[in-house]
């Protein structure tokens, strides 16, 4: 097995939280990462859609065959 390698921003987070922290303090950074990830992949996901010219009327027709598939 691989040693575990990490990059200079895994490093810099275990080193700003190697300290004690509250439940609420935990809770809140876990709702900041979430929330970063959750804009990545909202931006992510517009791209592709803009890149592949998908339409809302794309979208229903999806939605459609899948309830009609069920």
């Amino acid at each position: 097995m691989q040693p575990l390698l990490l990059n200079d921003i895994q490093r810099a987070l275990l080193g700003l939280f190697s300290r004690e922290m509250t439940a609420q303090e935990q809770d809140e950074i876990r709702e900041l990462l979430l929330n970063y990830y959750d804009r990545m992949l909202q931006n992510e996901v517009q791209q592709v859609i803009k890149e592949k010219g998908y339409t809302a009327q794309d979208f229903e027709r999806v939605l459609n065959q899948s309830q009609r598939t069920k």
